[in-house]
């Protein structure tokens, strides 16, 4: 395996594509509250836990109590993916491809563990994940380091051996501050570069030697 020991992938927006569908679940519940979404509120939005974009709502809106936002969301957010999530180009032949090599691979996202859940079940249902991460299985979830640190941890590894692949900029700054080789494939949001992370267009282009590539990236770093 050269050194590659797991490859740790965030959910939405990298293997499924769910952040359009989390964008107009917040758009339709910051328009209930007074707040018509932009632009400008894509930071606080995308790739973001549902705490900390029920706080933004609140925060803009002038009101509002945070944890009914974040049920309204998390309600409506559910609903969508149930409906569909398909798969995102090009995560189909690379999981088949890091199947074949036995490179193991687990999931690891900012979603509440209902949403994971109801995804696996889902358009995520064969994909033989070694173990997943939700937002609720750590103290803290993205920006900070704690997933992907325990994702490693799980799986009787280092972060420094392992690769997550992500599509925004608070997924990236997790995985590179836990010490993770990072590969990044931006989806709604640009995602600022650094001397740690390398970048795809999409999954089509990335193989399991383009992540190993990724560790050395790091290293170098």
């Amino acid at each position: 395996m050269s050194g590659l020991a797991a490859v740790l992938f965030d959910m939405d927006g990298t293997l499924v594509d769910t952040e359009v569908l989390w964008w107009r679940t917040t758009e339709r519940t910051a328009a209930a509250m007074g707040h018509a979404l932009t632009d400008a509120d894509a930071p606080e939005v995308v790739g973001r836990a549902v705490e900390d974009t029920a706080a933004h709502l609140v925060r803009v809106a002038g009101g509002g109590d945070p944890s009914r936002v974040g049920a309204a969301l998390t309600e409506d957010f559910l609903r969508r993916v149930r409906a569909g999530a398909p798969m995102r180009p090009g995560a189909q032949r690379l999981l088949t491809a890091l199947t074949v090599e036995g490179v193991p691979f687990a999931l690891v996202s900012a979603s509440p563990r209902v949403v994971v859940d109801s995804v696996l079940g889902g358009a995520l249902a064969h994909v033989p994940f070694t173990l997943t991460l939700s937002a609720d299985d750590t103290a803290r979830t993205k920006p900070h380091p704690d997933p992907y640190r325990a994702a490693a941890e799980r799986l009787g590894l280092v972060p420094q051996a392992c690769v997550a692949v992500e599509d925004s900029p608070d997924g990236a700054a997790s995985a590179e501050a836990a010490g993770c080789g990072v590969l990044v494939v931006p989806s709604l949001l640009p995602v600022p570069a650094s001397a740690a992370r390398r970048f795809a267009r999409t999954l089509d282009e990335v193989t399991p030697d383009v992540l190993r590539e990724c560790l050395t990236a790091r290293a170098d770093a």
